[in-house]
Parts: structure tokens; sequence; C-alpha cells
């Protein structure tokens, strides 16, 4: 899944990451772009040596070319993060837009909720955290199904995070 959960050296702070999946790593990328160049030419090898060739060139070249900006384009647009941090006395969330346009949420950890709402969000089964009187969403990137993990899982990181431990 495209998120992790870390603990602090104290254990005091739980700490959550989420980021976009990305299907297609950078150097499946590159692989792609030249597999793509490389199968483009396969016509052209018959029309070498003629001027059919010079008029068909620059429409293949500027085919691949689209394909890599629209790839390069899908990478900048998904160049996003969001991190949770939950600890006993605040839950405060970070999220870095494409850009690097920074937007902030922070709430005492008591008075902090997660909701999903099934229908009737942007996406199915999307989730939102309310307290300080603001609701924020959170991982609206991450699947449906990775939203529903999620949900159970925030659900008991703030739990925890307001029950006491037990004194030895």
């Amino acid at each position: 899944m495209p998120y992790e959960w870390s603990q602090d050296s104290r254990g005091q702070r739980t700490r959550l990451k989420l980021w976009p999946h990305r299907s297609l790593p950078r150097r499946g990328f590159a692989a792609f772009i030249m597999g793509t160049f490389t199968l483009i030419t396969f016509p052209l090898y018959p029309l070498l040596g003629t001027f059919v060739l010079w008029g068909l060139l620059p429409f293949l070249l500027l085919s691949v070319g689209g394909i890599w900006w629209a790839l390069e384009r899908s990478y900048r647009d998904a160049d996003m993060t969001e991190e949770l941090v939950i600890g006993p006395e605040e839950v405060h969330l970070t999220r870095i837009n494409p850009g690097g346009k920074t937007q902030e949420w922070d709430c005492n950890s008591y008075w902090a909720k997660v909701d999903m709402h099934p229908t009737g969000g942007p996406v199915a089964h999307y989730l939102t955290m309310h307290g300080k009187g603001r609701m924020v969403e959170i991982g609206s990137f991450l699947s449906e199904d990775e939203r529903k993990v999620l949900y159970g899982e925030l659900v008991d990181a703030l739990r925890a995070a307001i029950t006491p431990e037990p004194a030895e």
C-alpha cells in the first residue's frame, strides 16, 4: 500500500505517511519511451532513402514527444504527500501539494474524529477528519480498498493515542 506507519523513538507519537501509487516507476518510464520509439520506427524501414520518410518522421517523433510529455505531467501532478502525526495531546496533518504548496491542520487528539463517507464524496469511501471546527480530507488519492483499510487503522491509532497505558 502507498502508505506506512511508524513510531517515534519513545513510542509516544504515531506517524502515517501517504503518497500516490505509481504503477510506472522512473526506470520503467525510460524503458517504455525507448520501446515506443523503437516500435514506431519499424514502419519507417521500408521508406529509408525516400522523401516519404521525411514527411512521416516529424509526426512519429511528435507522437513519442507527446507520450513523454503526458507521462511527465502525470508524475508532476502526483507529486504530493500527506503526513499525519498522532500524539497523546495533538493530531497534526501536513499535506504537500504538487508545486510545493503546504497545507496544515491540527487538533486536540481527544476531539479528533475520522469519518468514512461511502457515497456523496468526490470518491467512494471518502475519508475525512474532524476537529477544531474544521473537516479535512485524508488519502483521497488512495484506491477505494486502501481507504477502507486505512479507516480502520486510523480509528485504532486515534483510540490508542488517547487511551492511557496501564501502569505496571
